[in-house]
């Protein structure tokens, strides 16, 4: 008999069913049976949310420098680099450009958690500070489709300078009265949740998304108190007034 193809079938991380791939792309990647969002691709995700053949790249040519020539287990964060990069297609963790959603023109950065964790390094913070520049200038809406583990750490000092420099991006994004919409998805955490992805004029989460600072246990560690069920996700962000929807 013929054998099947292994890539039939995804498990659902929450509710363990097991789901036939075409039938969970046909649901844009939310599992029918329970409503978990599984992680999107950046350009997977800019497929699903733009107008077909509308999205126009920009920034495409930035590529991370190693400024510290950062060594770790004996592995070197150039290395690294260049085997997300193979691995995944992308240059960097952050998609940006130009598109429309129903007609409509916006601006547009994805971050995608498979290169190093969505972490900000210096290339994240310079694409998000040119997206929010180009819309100051030409009044295109901006969303930020955001996920993060965090800083990069590889790039040290520089990866937290990104935090201060994509706020003030965005400051002067308000200050010419353009839209900023922020999409927090699983997970969103570290410097990324502390700069541009609180500061949208509307801030929604996919459900079920984990949002926050620093994560749960680390929380648990340094205060000794045990957090409320649910704490940082999504649900609990909007209870509390956290995000909008």
């Amino acid at each position: 008999p013929r054998a099947l193809p292994d890539n039939l079938w995804e498990r659902c991380p929450q509710c363990r069913q097991l789901l036939y791939v075409n039938e969970l792309r046909r649901n844009l990647r939310v599992c029918p049976k329970c409503g978990h969002h599984f992680r999107l691709a950046a350009r997977e995700r800019l497929t699903l949310l733009l107008d077909a053949d509308s999205f126009v790249e920009e920034d495409a040519a930035l590529r991370s420098a190693d400024p510290l020539g950062f060594v770790s287990a004996g592995e070197r964060y150039r290395d690294k680099l260049a085997e997300v990069q193979r691995k995944t297609g992308l240059a960097e963790a952050v998609v940006c450009g130009q598109g429309r959603i129903e007609g409509l023109p916006l601006r547009v950065a994805v971050c995608d958690f498979a290169f190093l964790g969505a972490s900000m390094g210096t290339v994240v913070g310079e694409k998000i500070a040119r997206a929010a520049e180009r819309s100051s200038t030409d009044g295109r809406p901006l969303l930020l489709v955001c996920a993060s583990g965090g800083a990069r750490m590889h790039e040290g000092i520089y990866s937290l300078l990104q935090m201060a420099k994509t706020a003030a991006a965005l400051e002067r994004l308000a200050a010419a009265a353009v839209p900023l919409l922020t999409l927090l998805t699983h997970p969103t955490t570290g410097g990324v949740t502390a700069s541009f992805a609180a500061l949208g004029d509307i801030v929604l989460a996919e459900p079920g998304a984990l949002v926050g600072f620093a994560g749960p246990r680390v929380i648990e560690q340094i205060t000794k108190q045990k957090l409320p069920p649910g704490a940082q996700s999504a649900e609990f962000l909007l209870a509390h007034g956290m995000i909008d929807r």
